[in-house]
């Protein structure tokens, strides 16, 4: 198993999530209920685009949460521990 850690599949893996991490990252702070309180987002509920994406909101936590978890283990598996 450790020989996995230390190949080029497992850099690809840590990539491909930190990847979706950001895109999900993204999509959770544009669909969050908190963010209109700002000027320029408060148009931004007014929508379609945004009523269509915060229906899947919750669901974006789904994929970003393992997502993160994973690529951190990948991260610590084949980089080792930061410090």
């Amino acid at each position: 198993m450790d020989e996995f850690f230390h190949s080029i599949e497992a850099a690809r893996t840590i990539y491909v999530l930190g990847i979706i991490n950001l895109v999900a990252g993204t999509l959770i702070f544009f669909t969050c209920r908190c963010l209109p309180g700002s000027k320029i987002a408060g148009r931004l509920t007014n929508h379609s685009l945004y009523k269509r994406l915060f229906r899947y909101h919750c669901h974006i936590w789904k994929v970003f949460i393992p997502s993160v978890g994973v690529h951190a283990l990948f991260a610590i598996m084949l980089y080792g521990w930061p410090g």
